[in-house]
């Protein structure tokens, strides 16, 4: 099957089942329990067991499905090592789990590592810096108390982590089995997102950095809200385009495998393009982070979903701060602190 560009020459397994895209590679689909509903997870053949790529969310279900899987699909063998690319709860969430269950080594990015410890030690109280990011953005009261009261439910789906990881950075050569795979750190999406790149199978396992049908979110975070992720999403988005061959198997966490990553990157990257001109226009006149969601995203975004609303702001201030960071976009505070923006004067 063909879309946009993109072939993708394998059948989704079904929830809760894998599918062998190679000898000793097994795709497994993990359900979620969110609207969207399952996690690409990926085991490989390793020399005394199997290496673990992502993990899934710590819930009951996704426990299960693992047991039934060591019983009936890894033929008993132990595993002996868990890489999470990333620190999202649907990637690391297991982690803890699977590394206590089989005494066995989490393989990690620092920033990612430190990340989801610091997240998981926050607990259900909303830091009064995140409600403030938020307040400044233009969300109404209700808005803020409702994401306060919901706040933190996410970590209670991360196992804890062991204490102690083994780091993995941009340009590490693993050997898994018989092959080796680099690394090739993406951000944007999370800080230090690692890839893995196995050129002799001609297969990427690219996480949420490059997805087929929906684009990874980009957010800036109440920690660092100066920052820009966008910027960085870009230059690492280009950069994996140059590294990666573009007849290789893409190995996404969400939606189909597919062949096609030059082609799909690039339509990612031009689409992002577009967004911030369309933007650039739409600031004109001046506009508050909340006022740009229709721009953006083609739709309003309601304030009764803390979750969803957290997420667009978050993506709508990176389009902002991308454009403040090229100079073409100036930021002001009004009398009650909420930030606005507008185009500069050329």
């Amino acid at each position: 099957m063909a879309t946009q560009g993109l072939i993708y020459p394998h059948t989704t397994p079904a929830l809760g089942t894998t599918l062998e895209l190679q000898p000793g590679v097994l795709w497994v689909c993990m359900p979620l329990p969110f609207k969207l509903d399952h996690v690409n997870l990926w085991a490989l053949r390793d020399t005394d067991g199997w290496t673990l790529v992502d993990t899934g969310v710590w819930t009951e279900q996704a426990m299960a499905v693992w047991e039934q899987l060591f019983d009936e699909v890894l033929g008993g063998l132990p595993v002996t090592r868990v890489i999470c690319t990333h620190r999202h709860a649907d990637h690391a969430g297991l982690a803890g789990w699977l590394v206590e269950r089989f005494g066995c080594d989490l393989w990690m990015p620092h920033a990612e590592y430190h990340s989801c410890q610091a997240a998981c030690r926050q607990g259900r109280e909303a830091p009064e810096a995140e409600l403030a990011f938020f307040r400044r953005a233009g969300w109404s009261q209700a808005a803020l108390e409702s994401f306060s009261g919901n706040y933190g439910g996410i970590t209670s789906l991360v196992y804890p982590l062991p204490q102690g990881f083994r780091r993995i950075s941009d340009g590490d050569v693993l050997r898994i089995g018989e092959q080796t795979w680099e690394v090739i750190v993406g951000q944007g999406h999370t800080a230090e997102h690692a890839c893995l790149y196995c050129a002799e199978l001609g297969l990427f396992i690219a996480g949420d950095q490059v997805l087929p049908l929906i684009s990874s979110n980009v957010s800036v975070l109440a920690r660092d809200p100066d920052g820009n992720p966008l910027g960085d999403w870009m230059t690492s988005m280009l950069r994996i385009r140059d590294k990666v061959n573009h007849s290789a198997l893409v190995l996404p966490s969400h939606n189909a495998c597919f062949i096609g990553l030059h082609a799909r990157i690039n339509d990612l990257v031009q689409t992002q393009q577009q967004l911030l001109h369309k933007l650039q226009d739409e600031l004109s006149e001046s506009r508050r982070s909340v006022d740009i969601f229709k721009c953006l995203f083609g739709r309003d975004i309601g304030m009764a979903d803390g979750i969803v609303l957290s997420m667009a702001t978050g993506e709508s201030r990176a389009n902002l701060n991308y454009l403040i960071a090229r100079g073409s976009v100036e930021q002001y505070l009004d009398a009650a602190g909420v930030e606005w923006y507008r185009s500069r004067a050329i």
